[in-house]
């Protein structure tokens, strides 16, 4: 009778939560998923029409899909290429004992915490053409340099893909300075003994014993790159050209400014289930590596 009561007190803890999670997240996905196979123009009155998978077919028959999948493998690319290690450097110095790991700490910290709006308009006012950083780079004599950052299409992404490393370095050193933080002292201390000092002890303690931080970071990464939108529609708007569209900027445009909700919720489901199925796998590489290990 006991055990029956905790679980009926589990279950009414749960209960409000789960319902919550299901109006918020299982419904929409739902959704998006049952009217991707419709054509409908978004508004109410007017009544969704079968065309089972003209929308899916539509979508990977685009070359603008496929354009915006490579800008997300270059977002996954310079997740690992280049936030990884600075963020992890970074979350080494916070973690040290350095004079001044707490002002760094903050300084660090904060683009990650500022509107993604606020940020993506800031960056487009330094980056055009008569902004801050080709005014700097006149200055310095650097006149070849100068670019129209978010106007020419061969560099337009990877300036976006910078301006978001920049914004999400700070959010990564506090998940890498959390894995720093738990390997016992201890382990540090016997290293030492040993002669493991330096590099020696990030190399030999401290990234073997942060695997399962590494794979956060990895799902994270990859699930992010798939849904970043903000500070492309900020900056960019997916262009110069569509030079920096990826799935969500298409699914913003064919369902908001085009009304073809039927494709913009096909390539909504692309995005989940794509973000899904790499969540599983990063899950079972990471786990394989670490059993190996």
């Amino acid at each position: 009778m006991y055990g029956r009561r905790i679980y009926w007190t589990i279950g009414g803890f749960l209960l409000p939560v789960f319902v919550l999670y299901t109006f918020v997240f299982i419904l929409p996905v739902v959704q998006t998923a049952y009217q991707s196979f419709f054509s409908w123009n978004g508004i109410h009155s007017v009544p969704m029409k079968y065309v089972g998978l003209d929308n899916y077919d539509e979508m990977f028959r685009s070359e603008e899909f496929y354009r915006a999948l490579r800008n997300v493998g270059v977002f996954i690319a310079a997740s690992f290429v280049l936030i990884l290690p600075v963020a992890f450097a970074m979350a080494l110095a916070v973690t040290s004992k350095m004079r001044g790991r707490r002002f760094f700490k903050v300084a660090y910290f904060i683009p990650s915490i500022l509107p993604l709006a606020s940020v993506g308009l800031m960056w487009q006012f330094l980056l055009k053409g008569d902004g801050l950083v080709n005014s700097l780079l006149g200055m310095v004599g650097l006149y070849s340099w100068q670019h129209e950052w978010l106007g020419e299409p061969s560099i337009a992404i990877y300036v976006v893909v910078v301006v978001n490393a920049w914004i999400s370095f700070g959010i990564n050193m506090i998940i890498f300075s959390s894995g720093i933080v738990a390997i016992p002292e201890d382990l540090y201390e016997a290293a030492a003994l040993e002669g493991a000092v330096g590099w020696k002890r990030v190399l030999y303690i401290t990234i073997p014993l942060m695997k399962e931080t590494f794979k956060v970071f990895s799902v994270l990464s990859v699930t992010q790159s798939l849904r970043v939108f903000a500070q492309i529609f900020v900056m960019t708007g997916g262009g110069p050209n569509g030079a920096t569209d990826v799935p969500t900027t298409m699914l913003y445009n064919q369902s908001f400014k085009y009304n073809n909700f039927g494709l913009g919720n096909s390539i909504g489901t692309f995005i989940i289930v794509a973000g899904f199925l790499a969540t599983i796998l990063l899950n079972k590489l990471m786990n394989g590596k670490a059993g190996r290990a």
